[in-house]
């Protein structure tokens, strides 16, 4: 099987330099100071980061000053999961320090705020009046005190419109990664008709699927595609060689195969992998990662009954490239449901940068033309797919910067800001 070889330090500080986006004097030249007031679905300190922390520290790299404003809360809390009313309870608390005191400064140049929210009620309109009101008294009361010159409106989701009237701010780009309205307890037809206002009024779209700039672009007509991305620079660790592998993988022989991210069975076709796993017992099947908040997947206690699978729990993001970098194949093995279908994760170009070689289940990314990505629906496809990426090996480093290409934050935030 092949592996790749160790980088050199040349080439390691080359695509360091290429992971910053590669740009052009004038381009150079040409950035100033913005401001920015990003609305986010993802709470800034959740643990498997997403678009929304990702773009907001690329635009604070670029000079940009960033308040982040945390999920307003999409679906309904579910009365029986803790889980819903620890995080209510530990969000109240944020929103009262944030709204109240000074939102706190989280990283260079990004600021946070938690708002003070009724979660999910956005269909009644007493709530939203109530929830708007409350985000734009905390939205303003920042603006004015750290001067925020008309910042640029880049937002996850429609509920904002209303919080945005009275603070004069500057084009406003909504950056559609998912289909929200496919999550189970969000409110569809209250989020349809909150999108629609949006779409309408917005400077510029952006999405991360072709099925979603279709479902956009009818209402906007400055709807771009741009697909999900990676930092090359630290994934790319992974292909250092000589690096340590973690003890708790390199103990274990055989082919390697990993999914990491959160353990949903909303999102990952667990049943396809347990007979996948079935099929193959001389391969060795990783999970990094937990499971979903309030889930206790029947799926997920079947596949840890099996002697080849393994559950690694969670493992920081500065541990992946360490973990990958012991792995054969990366898994895509996504669940197709309405949400799910539209998605574009992440991992894929993570994989391929860390020098893993991609199966994925059908979504509507893999229609594209994609180096070191194989497709397989059932379980009996995937398996042939491992078997062809297996054959294949590991990525070499001309074959990994080919894959990821010009797929980076920095590269991907700059070819969206000369869209707006």
């Amino acid at each position: 099987m092949a592996t790749a070889g160790r980088p050199s330090a040349s080439w390691l500080a080359w695509w360091a330099s290429a992971s910053r986006c590669s740009v052009t004097d004038a381009t150079r030249a040409d950035r100033i100071e913005r401001d920015c007031v990003l609305f986010s679905t993802a709470d800034w300190d959740e643990p498997y980061w997403t678009n929304k922390q990702h773009t907001a520290r690329a635009l604070a790299r670029r000079g940009w000053r960033v308040l982040y404003v945390e999920s307003p809360g999409l679906r309904a809390p579910r009365l029986a999961s803790g889980k819903d009313w620890k995080r209510i309870a530990r969000r109240l608390w944020s929103g009262l320090r944030s709204n109240f005191l000074t939102p706190p400064r989280r990283d260079a140049n990004v600021w946070v705020l938690s708002p003070l929210m009724i979660p999910a009620g956005h269909h009644w309109p007493a709530v939203r009046r109530l929830n708007q009101w409350l985000l734009r008294h905390g939205i303003v009361r920042f603006a004015r005190r750290h001067r925020f010159s008309d910042p640029v409106i880049w937002t996850y989701h429609p509920f904002m419109l209303d919080a945005i009237q009275a603070l004069p701010h500057g084009p406003v780009v909504y950056h559609c990664v998912d289909d929200l309205a496919a999550i189970p307890g969000v409110d569809v037809d209250g989020f349809n008709a909150a999108q629609q206002q949006l779409l309408t009024t917005c400077d510029a779209v952006f999405t991360t699927a072709q099925s979603l700039r279709e479902k956009c672009e009818p209402h906007n007509a400055n709807t771009h595609f741009f697909a999900n991305v990676v930092d090359t620079a630290h994934f790319g660790r992974s292909l250092d060689a000589a690096a340590p592998v973690p003890g708790e993988i390199a103990a274990i022989a055989g082919p390697r195969l990993v999914y990491h991210g959160v353990l949903s069975d909303f999102k990952v076709d667990f049943a396809l992998i347990f007979e996948a796993a079935r099929q193959r017992p001389g391969w060795n099947w990783f999970f990094i990662g937990e499971e979903r908040e309030g889930q206790r997947s029947e799926w997920v206690a079947r596949l840890k009954a099996l002697p080849n699978v393994h559950f690694l729990g969670y493992r920081r993001y500065e541990e992946l490239p360490d973990y990958l970098r012991g792995m054969h194949v990366g898994l895509l093995p996504t669940l197709l449901n309405d949400y799910t279908r539209s998605m574009f994760p992440m991992k894929f170009f993570e994989y391929l940068a860390a020098g893993l070689p991609v199966v994925s289940t059908p979504l509507d990314f893999t229609s594209g033309r994609f180096e070191g990505l194989e497709v397989g629906a059932t379980p009996e496809a995937f398996v042939a797919s491992i078997e062809r990426q297996l054959r294949r090996g590991r990525l070499s480093q001309s074959e990994a910067l080919a894959c990821v290409g010009d797929n980076t934050w920095d590269a991907r935030v700059e070819r969206m800001l000369a869209a707006v």
